[in-house]
């Protein structure tokens, strides 16, 4: 620093307010500045900055799956959220979802420089008993029930369900299918108790539940079985992977969709309009909760303390060509 302030002819006070993007400096300084940091290669120590300040401007991410739709867009929305607050992201995968493995997640937080974390993951791997958090780390859940032991963010799981399902009681069918995700997942569960719950209070009576993996393969799978049952005559999948196997399954068994059966999905992604029919689907938008995860959690590093609760983001409806009034038997 010292070497660039004789270059540029200033202070090295001068030459710290231009490194770290302090205003009051006059441009044509500013410039003379930057110019002498090009010619002798300067870049500012971020791990001196830490030490001065107390502070790395890193937050970790803990999830311990990139396959499902859901955890890269909100990773990405975290990653994008944090670069505009001037923060970069530390991702800590998490090779099982096991309780050991989380905790060593949460351990080697202790060995990063990380001011905070955000956590993309099932709540029940989330024992705050058993769990050693670092120091000074605050922490934001996403997709969780956890709202009594940390702060969440979450879709509107419930919502969006109801949502779904009365579009196609409005539409004049009797009742509605359920392709369920995993049952060790908390959006699967959330999801598969509004659709039982939307039906019991529109008085009708809830199908069996067939279940999937998220995956299209397990769509096709349930989708096939489906097929078979002649009064299934709208389906709600649990996510847009699983509508698309269930539409293959479908068509390969000749039952039209939608004038034979109504399909429904869960997530809007981006393929959803281009599947045959277009989907119709509940649109999470995975943007905002990453946006407020990193907001949520930086309000908590600048004001020191941990906040509870649960933030729910809102979904909409997507109305495509998938779903239709079933015909007259």
């Amino acid at each position: 620093m010292a070497d660039v302030a004789r270059v540029a002819g200033v202070s090295s006070q001068t030459v710290s307010r231009v490194s770290n993007g302090f205003p009051g400096v006059n441009e044509e300084t500013r410039k003379q500045v930057l110019a002498a940091m090009k010619e002798l290669g300067y870049r500012p120590n971020s791990a001196a900055r830490a030490l001065k300040r107390g502070e790395f401007r890193t937050i970790g991410v803990i999830t311990f799956t990139l396959s499902t739709t859901g955890n890269v867009r909100t990773l990405e929305a975290i990653a994008v959220s944090a670069a505009n607050e001037g923060y970069a992201v530390t991702l800590l995968p998490v090779s099982a979802p096991t309780q050991d493995e989380v905790r060593g997640a949460f351990s080697r937080l202790g060995e990063l420089a990380v001011d905070a974390v955000i956590v993309i993951m099932e709540v029940h791997l989330l024992d705050a008993a058993r769990l050693s958090l670092p120091p000074h780390v605050q922490v934001v859940v996403a997709d969780s029930d956890a709202g009594d032991r940390y702060s969440v963010v979450d879709t509107d799981q419930a919502g969006g369900t109801r949502d779904a399902v009365q579009h196609l009681l409005d539409l004049g069918h009797d009742t509605v299918w359920h392709l369920a995700g995993p049952v060790d997942s908390y959006a699967a569960q959330r999801r598969a108790d509004a659709w039982r719950a939307a039906l019991t209070e529109a008085g009708r009576a809830a199908p069996p539940m067939v279940r999937g993996d998220w995956t299209a393969d397990s769509g096709y799978r349930a989708g096939l079985e489906l097929a078979e049952r002649p009064d299934c005559t709208a389906v709600f999948a649990a996510n847009d992977q699983m509508a698309l196997g269930l539409l293959r399954a479908l068509h390969e068994r000749g039952r039209k969709v939608p004038d034979d059966v109504s399909v429904i999905g869960f997530d809007d992604i981006p393929e959803s309009g281009s599947f045959l029919p277009p989907l119709t689907t509940v649109h999470q938008d995975f943007a905002e909760v990453g946006r407020r995860c990193v907001a949520g959690v930086l309000q908590q590093v600048r004001r020191g303390e941990s906040e509870r609760g649960t933030t729910l983001v809102p979904t909409r409806l997507v109305v495509r060509e998938s779903t239709a009034s079933p015909r007259a038997r």
